[in-house]
């Protein structure tokens, strides 16, 4: 009786289970196909007939992705974009390696609260460091140049990025650095070719972060570029799409095409997590 109800029970829980999972894939998959779906109808039809969610083949059209890359500049904006995004991914991770190393590792006064400063830094609102990065920034004449802006992102994500590396280089032994400090390794040979062999799956993680903190932000791009369209990032150029003038076909094409970088980034750290598991494996 009881191992009966049991299988009804769990049949019970593997429908449930079904629908809550099929759901949540509905809920967060969908906008995207139909925003896909969309991308690759004419105009006319759309407007026509909106609510025709599958295309016929007949019908299937490219042409809105060359018009908003090319016509409506949305090429240039993803350009100084992945410039921005790459260069304040590579800079906060150089910075955050070591300061993660070294607030895991190195003993020095007010140690134990270096990460909750951090972690408090980075959950204060954006706009309340909007107003002092200007002033800095027109101070030293980087204001509307894509330096200025890498400086700022880099502000903005090392200290989150030093929380995620920190948690995960508390995982390494220490052991492991001892060792490598007997065999004559000096502190940055030891990061460089011990710790960050290890470290590569959290390292990949954090810079990807990193990586779509830089490429999606759009309140202190707005504040630095606005002035200078020929330097504008995807978020002000996909923002400008959203003009009525614009069509809907060639919005969702623009959509779709910036994330095609953070979709790249994605499977490339992918590879790196299984790489640096791999050789954290083989040293050990």
């Amino acid at each position: 009786m009881r191992r009966a109800r049991r299988t009804t029970e769990d049949r019970v829980l593997g429908v449930l289970r079904f629908i809550v999972i099929a759901g949540a894939v509905v809920v967060t998959a969908g906008p995207l196909l139909y925003g896909v779906l969309l991308s690759v109808r004419p105009f006319q039809s759309v407007m026509s007939e909106p609510l025709d969610l599958v295309p016929s083949l007949d019908e299937v059209t490219f042409d809105a992705y060359p018009t908003a890359i090319a016509e409506y500049g949305l090429g240039g904006n993803m350009w100084n974009s992945l410039q921005v995004a790459l260069a304040t991914a590579a800079l906060a991770i150089l910075l955050s390696v070591l300061g993660a190393y070294a607030a895991v590792r190195l003993r020095f006064f007010g140690r134990g609260t270096v990460n909750v400063v951090f972690l408090g830094v980075y959950l204060l609102p954006g706009i309340v460091l909007a107003v002092p990065l200007f002033v800095l920034l027109s101070r030293v004449g980087l204001t509307g140049s894509l330096a200025g802006l890498v400086f700022v992102y880099v502000a903005q994500t090392v200290p989150v990025a030093l929380y995620m590396l920190r948690t995960y280089l508390v995982a390494i032994p220490s052991s492991v650095d001892e060792s490598a400090m007997i065999d004559g390794c000096g502190r940055l040979a030891l990061i460089r070719r011990v710790v960050l062999p290890l470290a590569l799956p959290g390292v990949a993680a954090t810079a990807l972060y990193v990586f779509m903190i830089a490429w999606n932000e759009y309140l202190f791009a707005l504040l630095f570029l606005v002035a200078d369209r020929d330097r504008w990032t995807v978020s002000l150029g996909i923002a400008q799409l959203t003009e009525f003038s614009v069509p809907t076909t060639v919005l969702m094409a623009g959509s779709i095409a910036i994330t095609v970088p953070v979709v790249a980034g994605f499977f490339l750290a992918q590879r790196l997590l299984v790489t640096g598991l791999t050789s954290g494996a083989e040293k050990g």
